[in-house]
């Protein structure tokens, strides 16, 4: 992903999560990693999954939705603290499901225009499991798209092309999602644990994502001769370009 870096000095990312918890179990190693390397990295968070992804919190009889929004904010805002996020921004648009107005898309548009990233990270064009996922990153690619076009808000910095890194989904193999970058994050797999233990409402992931990240750093080394110089990793994430990179040598 460094190799997308900006001409620009300031290096940005852009993280756009259907869910409050999405952005920490598939790419809090990027985000802590990036960080560490002087990144700004901003993730919005189209809703809290208040409604879907919430299961322990809805096991108290006496919890209500807005009792639960206001707990899945407050851990994504731990987490995000312990990756290093340099901003948290919030639409709180509902889930289960996730819906869009074209205002909506208008104010992400704002967004990515503001923080003109080197890259971009969602979720899986397809999941039959969570379509809140995928409609995520539909709306990703449509406000990339508008973002870029000159006639969107006249006189305003358009955006570049950024590439849009897909991260993992839950189960892989039923998603279409075929990974073409390892990222090692073994040097910050602490931080991203530590966010992964904010989600209190979805402990039952903590384990799982955990394994993933094993499993991915095998992949990692498996694959890393010549790129990587052979190297052992103990995490790592995997990730699904969409676009082309462009190269200067191989």
């Amino acid at each position: 992903m460094e190799g997308d870096i900006s001409v620009s000095e300031k290096k940005t990312a852009l993280v756009i999560s259907a869910h409050a918890a999405d952005f920490v179990w598939r790419c809090g190693g990027a985000i802590a990693l990036h960080a560490d390397k002087g990144y700004e990295v901003t993730v919005v968070c189209l809703s809290f999954g208040e409604r879907g992804e919430s299961a322990k919190l809805w096991k108290d009889p006496a919890m209500t939705l807005e009792k639960v929004k206001a707990a899945r904010r407050a851990e994504s805002e731990r987490a995000a603290q312990a990756l290093g996020v340099h901003e948290l921004v919030s639409f709180d648009l509902g889930d289960y499901p996730l819906r869009l107005t074209d205002d909506d898309k208008y104010r992400l548009v704002d967004v990515i225009r503001k923080v003109q990233p080197a890259f971009m990270l969602s979720h899986s064009q397809y999941d039959p499991y969570n379509t809140d996922h995928m409609y995520a990153t539909q709306v990703a690619l449509e406000a990339r798209m508008i973002a870029q076009a000159w006639g969107h808000n006249p006189g305003e910095k358009v955006l570049g092309a950024p590439q849009l890194y897909l991260f993992e989904p839950h189960q892989t193999e039923q998603m279409g999602w075929k990974p073409d970058v390892f990222l090692d994050i073994t040097s910050v797999w602490d931080k991203k644990r530590a966010a992964i233990e904010c989600m209190e409402g979805q402990e039952h992931l903590w384990e799982f994502y955990t394994r993933v990240a094993q499993n991915r750093a095998n992949h990692f080394q498996r694959n890393s001769g010549g790129q990587s110089g052979g190297r052992a990793s103990k995490y790592a994430e995997g990730y699904q370009s969409i676009f082309p990179r462009t190269v200067d040598e191989l």
